[in-house]
């Protein structure tokens, strides 16, 4: 019998009600004080059964090369990610040891700024879209902290046994 609960993919910090919720100034690099450009908080629901590890992207759909063409750019590379966690919390990026034991094996790759942060958005990005991707793996895969989009790429190609996906706009 075949399942249709849906793997979801939500942030509590952003409306999901609408097709795409804004995402949260302090999750931006606009802003004042201490509290900014920090990763916003995720979780998920219903991964698939033969799920064995998580990797998850973050990225600017929107985004435009100098030669005025769109290419993904991405804010966030997670690996490595237990089946067994089931969230991120908000500040995660760059504090992976201050989370707790269950985050231990979860490794932060290497974003398209060549860091291994959270890197949000700013000016002029306004109204950009921001796809969060999580993917259901069917093997455990372990990936250095140095994984980038196109290396997770090919590595999960054939692996991939369900995907949760939603857009936020800046």
């Amino acid at each position: 019998m075949a399942s249709n609960i849906q793997f979801k993919l939500i942030s509590p910090a952003i409306d999901h009600s609408q097709e795409s919720g804004k995402l949260p100034r302090y999750c931006t690099q606009e802003g004042l004080g201490t509290k900014w450009d920090i990763s916003p908080p995720l979780e998920w629901h219903n991964v698939p059964p033969k799920t064995k590890s998580l990797a998850l992207l973050v990225q600017d759909i929107d985004a435009v090369d100098p030669m005025g063409r769109v290419v993904p750019l991405a804010h966030w590379v997670v690996v490595n990610i237990p089946v067994t966690v089931k969230d991120l919390p908000q500040g995660f990026s760059g504090k992976e040891d201050e989370v707790g034991a269950e985050y231990g094996a979860v490794e932060e790759g290497v974003n398209d700024w060549k860091v291994r942060v959270w890197r949000g958005p700013k000016f002029p990005n306004y109204d950009n879209r921001f796809q969060f991707r999580l993917f259901a793996l069917d093997q455990d895969m372990h990936f250095d902290n140095q994984v980038t989009k196109e290396k997770l790429f090919d590595a999960i190609a054939g692996h991939v046994v369900g995907e949760a996906v939603f857009t936020a706009t800046f």
